[in-house]
């Protein structure tokens, strides 16, 4: 990779023996292995046996849960937060859990509408939920930096399945809940 990001700089027409950019593809090809780190992880290492037998029927959210992804068309990152809740059906997941999970699928090359479904059907695969609900807001630079340049806009995805798509009483509750 630290070859590839060395041609990539030559062609843009920079001079790779310039003092500032010495170890810079080293530096680059580390920087996108590291934002890429998801592709290394699974789903039994993340989650790392951390289901509990619970009674809890209530809904269970995580609300911020910053998140940082590369769009897959520009690999230009997107920056924003995931609120991620469920329904237990006898299962609770460890709290750090959720954050980790939403963190496998965000460092890998996305685009936010697949990365909103991959957390809730992971949620759902993992808890056997009744219901979960994954709602992400972002930031995206390949809209801010390039193309129509538009600072403020945020992209809203959301993913229901279970009782928060069938029940207009719990997705109801889960939208106030992040509010």
């Amino acid at each position: 990779m630290k070859e590839q990001y060395a041609q990539i700089i030559e062609a843009i027409g920079e001079d790779l023996e310039r003092p500032g950019l010495k170890d810079t593809p080293l530096r680059a090809a580390k920087a996108m292995q590291y934002l890429t780190r998801g592709y290394q992880q699974t789903l039994d290492e993340v989650v790392n046996d951390a289901l509990f037998p619970s009674t809890c029927s209530e809904m269970v959210l995580v609300k911020d849960i910053e998140l940082y992804s590369l769009c897959e068309h520009h690999l230009l990152p997107f920056i924003g937060k995931a609120h991620v809740a469920y329904i237990p059906d006898g299962k609770v997941l460890g709290l750090s859990k959720v954050a980790r999970i939403v963190d496998m699928f965000a460092r890998r090359l996305q685009i936010q509408e697949q990365l909103t479904v991959q957390i809730a059907e992971t949620i759902k695969q993992v808890t056997g939920a009744a219901g979960v609900g994954v709602i992400i807001e972002a930031k995206h630079m390949c809209m801010m930096m390039r193309g129509v340049e538009k600072q403020n806009s945020v992209m809203k995805t959301s993913a229901m399945l279970g009782s928060f798509r069938s029940q207009q009483a719990t997705r109801n509750e889960f939208l106030s809940l992040i509010r």
